[in-house]
């Protein structure tokens, strides 16, 4: 280093750097942006790669799981994917599904049937030889239960029916143990409980062994009575669905013809149906008149005076399949009861998923009628006359419908269900 002195009057002084101290600052100087501008860049990068690692691992994992959850593993190789059969699988949870929904209604009603019979038994009812026959047979499987609707003043009509198309004594029980169809004359008890009405009914049973009686059903008694006809039939279907085992449940009156084997037949073909509910089917007028004969005091629930009822079977014969019986049985406490026991019964299942199956040969008129549709081999299920609802003086006239209109003994005999 030196030092020199300038010229001039201030006496002053400057002093010189080597040239080599001169070149060494702006090298420094280069040299600390450098270093600035790799510390930016180096910090950046620490910043910005764990970053992207991470976006990176993160996709993979998405990546991976998407694989797994399609059925492809990465991990496995050289395994070939099968294409899914995916209406296949539907159709098999489908059929499922639907299986289990038989079992469950195959239980319900099965648990409705005993609960009934317990009820029954719970309340006095004294066990009756249909429900030990039912129960040493652990409740085997019947074709039909035909409830043939009587009154107490209805002797001689029970007295032809015997003597024509309800077969009596051993035969009544080749009936019911080689064909499966079981017969019953269906009565409650009169006013007078226990009075001489009941007892003459208790004599015929044990004579003839072919009654049904609804006693000390579910802590009632059916008192009989003719604006009583919805509730019998209510408590009928409730008390042949827990004492027999059938896929149908039949009610007929006591001045109607029947040709058992063809009935028998008739139902057989619909065995494959859910719910059925078949007979003649109709739709009358409303009666809002007081006074005549079949007057329907809540006719106002039908809409307009004038109108028609929905469709529904004729009350002379009908029958419905064992699940609809069950349903009587379970929801009885509820089914409202209009004044006619065929519209109440339609009335029952109007809201219901119901085959309806309309049969005219359930509901033909006496000779020549029904003579003549035999002879054309269309027998009738059934006969009678429509302007006395049944036979006219049946008790008389039933035994010559028989010999014209009836199938013949070896129809029932050889007849397979």
């Amino acid at each position: 280093m030196s030092f020199k002195s300038r010229g001039g009057g201030g006496g002053g002084f400057v002093v010189e750097l080597p040239s080599r101290s001169f070149v060494s600052k702006k090298w420094t100087l280069l040299l600390c942006i450098g270093c600035f501008c790799a510390g930016m860049l180096f910090t950046s990068r620490l910043w910005t790669e764990p970053e992207t690692r991470d976006l990176t691992r993160t996709t993979r994992t998405e990546d991976g799981l998407k694989l797994v959850l399609d059925g492809c593993d990465p991990s496995i190789k050289n395994v070939k994917r099968e294409p899914k059969d995916v209406l296949g699988e539907v159709s098999k949870t489908h059929n499922a599904i639907q299986t289990l929904d038989k079992t469950i209604s195959n239980l319900e009603m099965e648990l409705a049937a005993a609960r009934a019979t317990q009820e029954s038994i719970l309340n006095g009812a004294p066990i009756s030889d249909n429900l030990k026959v039912a129960e040493s047979s652990k409740k085997r499987k019947y074709l039909m239960v035909v409830g043939i609707n009587t009154a107490f003043s209805s002797r001689k009509r029970r007295d032809s029916v015997r003597a024509t198309w309800l077969p009596q004594g051993e035969k009544r029980k080749k009936l019911e143990e080689e064909k499966g169809i079981i017969a019953r004359f269906v009565i409650g008890h009169s006013a007078t409980s226990g009075g001489i009405l009941d007892r003459a009914i208790e004599a015929e049973d044990r004579k003839h062994g072919d009654f049904l009686r609804l006693l000390n059903y579910c802590e009632q008694d059916h008192v009989e009575g003719y604006l009583e006809l919805s509730a019998k039939t209510k408590i009928y279907f409730a008390t042949a669905v827990a004492l027999w085992d059938a896929d149908f449940y039949v009610k007929v009156d006591d001045d109607v013809h029947v040709n058992i084997a063809t009935l028998g037949t008739t139902l057989a073909r619909h065995r494959s149906k859910p719910r059925v509910y078949i007979g003649c089917m109709k739709s009358g007028p409303v009666l809002a008149q007081k006074g005549v004969r079949y007057h329907e005091p809540e006719y106002w629930k039908f809409g307009e005076e004038g109108n028609k009822y929905f469709r529904h079977a004729t009350g002379q014969l009908y029958a419905i399949s064992k699940d609809l019986a069950t349903y009587v049985s379970i929801n009885q406490h509820v089914l409202h009861k209009y004044a006619n026991e065929d519209v109440s019964l339609g009335a029952w299942f109007i809201g219901l998923d119901v085959v309806h199956i309309d049969d005219r040969r359930l509901c033909c008129g006496t000779p020549p009628d029904c003579e003549w549709k035999a002879q054309a081999g269309n027998v009738c299920v059934a006969s009678f006359d429509w302007s006395c609802s049944g036979i006219c003086k049946s008790s008389e006239r039933i035994k010559e419908v028989h010999r014209r209109c009836g199938e013949g003994e070896n129809a029932l005999w050889s007849a397979t269900f």
